[in-house]
Formats: structure tokens, C-alpha cells, sequence
């Protein structure tokens, strides 16, 4: 997942970039709306954080810039909490309004609510094969299989992250979550699983020694 932050507070920049990176996701910190621009005409983004007072302008017009051209969701992170300016980032179609200051931890609950509402719904692969994890169908081209909820969730989440690698650790936290006590080899059964399921694009799914799982890049996603 690619996230582009844009915070003009040196000190909460780089410790947001910086647990949002230990967190596993890919993220571009700029502190100001010029460089903003150019990182959105340069790279896809996930989702964009930003506030709402910056140096050159105002997060509000940005936030309708981005909209406008890509259609990434975005949250604000601001001082800026008045009624007014927490209705004012609604209607512009903001996910979330967080004012400052805020809880670390509620930040990130609320950026994977986010990004888990805008999950990918299908991804094409070879052969004319495709995964549909609205219907948890797999069509390989002849037949379809259905997979179950955590096979979908587990798949979901490696494609949400491709190329990039996701950890044992990662998938739990994402697929079964906190309040669950699964183990490493939960995960790696499931991995089996959708192998089999998967059948002659079992490729899709690759392993990284010591570190996870990725879906390959190789593969064409829709």
C-alpha cells in the first residue's frame, strides 16, 4: 500500500512515516503542496494523509485536486477541528477527520479502516483466470472454486500490498486480528490452502524466506 503524507510538522511527519513504514506500508512524506503535486503525478497512492494548514496553501483545495484527478481516498490530520472545518472535510469527501492530537494507535485503526473499505474487489490473473472477492469465487478459466472468508482475507491483503512482501505477523493482525491467538503455521495452512485452490496460477502466491508471502507483480491485476 502506498501512502503519501503530507505534514509540515517535522516532528510529527517523520513519526508518523515512521510507524506507518514499521507498519508495513510504502510512505511518501512531503511537507508542503508543491511537492505534494508532484509526488501524485509521479507515483499511485493508496490513500493520502494530509493537513489541512500548509506552508504553500490549504489541504482543502489539495484534497479536492486529488479527488478530482485519481480518486484516492484521503483522511485529514489537523489542528484545524472546528465544526466548521470538520464539516467542511466531509463534504469534500474525506474519510476521516483526526484532530490533533491524537492517539498513534487510533490513527492506524483508522487508516486500515479506510484502506479496507477501498479493498480491490478483482484481480485478473493468466490464462484467463480471476479471484472475485466480492463472491470469495476463484474462476480459473473452465471452473470456479470458493474460497472461505480468511483464504479471501489472506489473499485480499497480499494483493493490497504487491509487490511488496507481508509478514506472518502482518496477516494476523490484519486477517484474524488482535483479540485472536492464531500461530505463524495458521497462516501457512491457509497459504497451502489457497494453493490448491489456486491450482495452475499457485505461482500467484510466493514465498519470501524469512520474511512472508507476496503476490507476484507478474500477474496482471484488474
Amino acid at each position: 500500500m502506498n501512502i503519501l503524507l503530507l505534514e509540515d510538522d517535522k516532528s510529527l511527519g517523520a513519526t508518523l512515516k515512521s510507524r506507518l513504514d514499521k507498519e508495513g506500508f510504502q510512505t511518501t512524506w512531503v511537507n508542503n503542496i508543491k511537492d505534494g503535486q508532484e509526488a501524485v503525478a509521479q507515483k499511485k497512492f493508496n490513500l493520502v494523509i494530509l493537513d489541512v494548514g500548509l506552508p504553500d496553501g490549504s489541504g482543502f483545495e489539495f484534497s479536492q485536486q486529488v479527488k478530482k484527478t485519481t480518486g484516492c481516498p484521503f483522511i485529514f490530520v489537523t489542528a484545524q477541528n472546528s465544526a466548521e472545518d470538520r464539516l467542511r472535510g466531509y463534504e469534500l469527501g474525506a474519510e476521516e477527520f483526526i484532530p490533533k492530537p491524537f492517539h498513534l494507535k487510533e490513527f492506524l485503526i483508522r487508516v486500515r479502516h479506510v484502506l479496507n473499505n477501498h479493498s480491490v474487489d478483482r484481480t485478473d490473473l493468466k490464462f484467463g483466470a480471476y479471484i472475485d472477492f466480492l463472491s470469495l469465487n476463484y474462476f480459473d478459466g473452465q471452473n470456479t472454486k470458493v474460497m472461505n472468508a480468511k483464504e479471501s482475507a489472506v489473499l485480499a491483503v497480499l494483493v493490497k500490498n504487491s509487490p511488496n512482501v507481508v509478514s506472518r505477523d502482518n496477516l494476523l493482525n490484519e486477517v484474524w486480528g488482535e483479540d485472536q491467538f492464531p500461530s505463524h503455521r495458521t497462516v501457512d495452512n491457509i497459504i497451502v490452502q489457497l494453493r490448491q485452490i489456486l491450482g495452475k496460477n499457485s505461482g500467484f502466491i510466493q514465498s519470501v524466506r524469512g520474511l512472508g508471502y507476496k503476490a507476484s507483480h507478474d500477474y496482471e491485476y484488474g
